[in-house]
């Protein structure tokens, strides 16, 4: 007999169901989030588990790693790709886990990618890299809108970079403007210089392979864009198609349309915002360094507004580093704009 295990996961408990392959229902149970009670409970199917389904949500890491330290097969769940059917009046964790399973030995279940243990760590210090940049862009921009209120003027966001406590004191008459200007800068100093060990941190772990070596080709992708791309991706092979790779990096549109009318919209979510945040930094200096991008921009923000061009260029770029990575070579500006 085979069977099949779903495991609904919240922030503190879980619900473990358990089928046949006949969708008898073996076992239900809500535990606590501990490892040891979830083994306890599996334990007695062990042998003819065919896999073990966990929800993709925000806490999955220890309980995936935990099974498989064990000897369990693993699935992780899309949650925003599982369709369930919409006539149901009443769903709960019980019936959530076992749908979990049913998919599972249906061989239709839509699966997450279980990112390996050894390179994720590094990969989620350099995404809170970029907290600590929009908490240093959030203080600059409330400093950079003290001096327009107060002054009347606007410094750009390279002067208040270079503002020295000293510059705060001629710059503002009253005692209370200066002492939340210089608290503005300690923070942004603050940030900088943790910002800057993070960097350091993972370029001293993280060992470029050929392949994207190869992204820093590409006009407007540095280091950190091209680490950012490397541990996102993490092995390029896992995207079969070059339009599934720019559907995970939402650099594609989510209409949905029907008789060539507009019906509605599909999960915009749906994908890596970190790859969507890369992208279009990417095609934001691309624009700049490349004639031929500067060009495709311009004709696509003639017809379309600016953030359509950018996301256009961002699509490109995507497409074009699919094929970077897949086949190792350079970037070559005619294949791509022609």
């Amino acid at each position: 007999m085979q069977t099949y295990a779903g495991i609904d996961l919240h922030s503190s408990n879980n619900f473990i169901g358990v089928i046949n392959d006949k969708d008898k229902i073996l076992y239900g149970k809500r535990h606590p989030n501990r490892l040891d009670d979830v083994l306890r409970a599996l334990d007695p199917f062990k042998d003819s588990l065919q896999g073990v389904v966990v929800e993709s949500t925000f806490n999955w890491y220890w309980l995936v790693d935990g099974l498989q330290e064990h000897g369990y097969s693993l699935h992780l769940a899309n949650p925003s790709a599982i369709q369930q059917y919409e006539g149901l009046k009443h769903t709960d964790d019980q019936w959530d886990s076992f749908w979990l399973a049913h998919m599972q030995r249906l061989g239709i279940l839509p699966e997450g990618y279980i990112y390996p243990k050894e390179h994720r760590a590094v990969r989620d210090l350099l995404r809170r890299r970029l907290l600590f940049v929009r908490h240093s862009t959030a203080h600059i921009l409330s400093l950079q809108s003290m001096i327009s209120r107060n002054l009347g003027f606007k410094m750009s966001n390279n002067e208040i970079k270079k503002l020295k406590p000293a510059d705060l004191e001629s710059l503002f008459d009253c005692s209370n403007l200066v002492f939340m200007a210089n608290n503005s800068l300690a923070a942004i100093e603050f940030l900088k210089k943790i910002t800057k060990g993070i960097e350091k941190k993972v370029k001293s772990q993280v060992k470029m392979r050929k392949e994207f070596e190869m992204l820093l080709t590409i006009p407007g992708i540095g280091n950190i864009l091209g680490l950012t791309i490397n541990l996102e991706v993490g092995d390029i092979g896992r995207f079969p198609k070059v339009g599934d790779y720019s559907s995970y990096s939402r650099c594609v549109e989510s209409k949905r349309l029907s008789n060539g009318k507009k019906k509605g919209e599909n999960n915009k979510k749906n994908g890596n915002k970190y790859l969507a945040w890369a992208y279009v930094e990417a095609a934001q200096f691309c624009r700049r360094y490349c004639v031929k991008a500067q060009s495709f921009y311009q004709s696509k923000e003639a017809k379309k507004k600016n953030p359509v061009a950018i996301k256009a260029l961002s699509n490109k770029l995507s497409k074009a580093s699919y094929y970077i990575m897949r086949d190792q070579v350079a970037f070559d500006e005619e294949k791509l704009f022609g």
